[in-house]
C-alpha cells in the first residue's frame, strides 16, 4: 500500500527501481489530475505521508491498459541505459510534460557543478526522498492549476534515446520508430522546470511546457492548503526555453 524509500541505495539496481517508481507515480498523477482516465483506472497508495494515485490496467479502460504497457516499454529502455528522454504530449499540443534521464559511469557520484558550483558530491537516500516527494507535490501543485483540457484531448507519447549507445535497431516493447519532430503549440509556449531527483545512479528531471496563456490564468499566490503547500514561484521558468539541456 506505500510507495516505500529503500533504507540505502548502494547498487544500481536500487537505484533503477525507485526510479521506475517514481516515473510510474509522476505520470500517474498527471494524468489523474488532469482527468485523462476514470477513477476506475487508478489505485491508491501512499508516497511518504503523500497520498498518490497510481495507473492500473482497467480492461474497461483500454487508454489506461495502453498507458501501463508503454511505461513497461520505458522501463525496458530505462534498465539498458538507452532512454534520454520521454515526452507526454496532449495534442494539439496543449500540454507537454518531459522526463529526462541521466545515468552516471563512475559509481556513487554526481557532478552538481553545473547547476550551483559544487564539487561532486556523495547523494544520500535522504537527499534522494526529499527531491522525490518535493517533485510530486510541485506536480500537484501545478496539474490542480491548470486550465481544464479541452474534451477531445488526445495523449501521444514519445521516446529519445543515447544514439552513441542504443542499437539503430532498438525499439522498446509498444513502440514503434517515428519522426523527430518539434512540437507546434497554438499559443505561445512557456517551459517550467519542475525539479529533478538525485540517485547515486541516475537523475531524473522534469519539465513542463503549456501555453504561456494557461499559466498567466494562474494564481500565482503561495497555496496553504492540505499536502500540497508547494509556492507556484518554485517551479522556475526557464528562458532559454526547452532547448535548455542542461544536465
Amino acid at each position: 500500500s506505500a510507495v516505500v524509500f529503500p533504507n540505502k541505495i548502494s547498487t544500481e539496481q536500487q537505484s533503477l527501481m525507485l526510479v521506475k517508481r517514481l516515473l510510474a507515480v509522476a505520470v500517474s498523477c498527471i494524468t489523474y489530475l488532469r482527468g485523462i482516465f476514470p477513477e476506475s483506472a487508478y489505485g491508491t497508495r501512499y508516497m511518504d505521508d503523500v497520498c498518490v494515485k497510481i495507473l492500473r490496467e482497467d480492461k474497461n479502460c483500454p487508454g489506461s491498459t495502453q498507458l501501463v504497457k508503454w511505461m513497461l516499454g520505458c522501463y525496458d529502455a530505462l534498465q539498458k541505459k538507452y532512454f534520454n528522454d520521454y515526452w507526454i504530449c496532449l495534442q494539439t499540443i496543449t500540454e507537454c510534460y518531459h522526463f529526462k534521464f541521466k545515468y552516471t559511469h563512475n559509481g556513487p557520484l554526481l557532478d552538481f557543478s553545473s547547476k550551483n558550483n559544487r564539487m561532486d558530491s556523495t547523494i544520500t537516500c535522504a537527499d534522494t526522498k526529499k527531491a522525490s516527494i518535493l517533485l510530486i507535490r510541485k506536480i500537484y501543485v501545478l496539474m490542480q492549476n491548470l486550465s481544464p483540457l479541452p474534451n477531445d484531448v488526445c495523449l501521444t507519447m514519445k521516446l529519445f534515446y543515447y544514439d552513441e549507445v542504443t542499437p539503430s535497431d532498438y525499439q522498446p516493447p509498444g513502440f514503434k520508430e517515428g519522426e523527430c519532430e518539434g512540437m507546434i503549440f497554438e499559443g505561445e509556449p512557456m517551459y517550467l522546470n519542475v525539479g529533478e531527483v538525485p540517485t547515486p545512479f541516475h537523475m531524473l528531471k522534469v519539465k513542463v511546457t503549456t501555453e504561456k496563456q494557461r499559466m498567466e490564468n494562474v494564481d500565482k499566490s503561495i497555496l496553504k492548503s492540505g499536502e500540497t503547500n508547494v509556492p507556484l514561484h518554485m517551479l522556475r521558468v526557464d528562458r532559454d526555453g526547452e532547448e535548455n539541456q542542461d544536465m
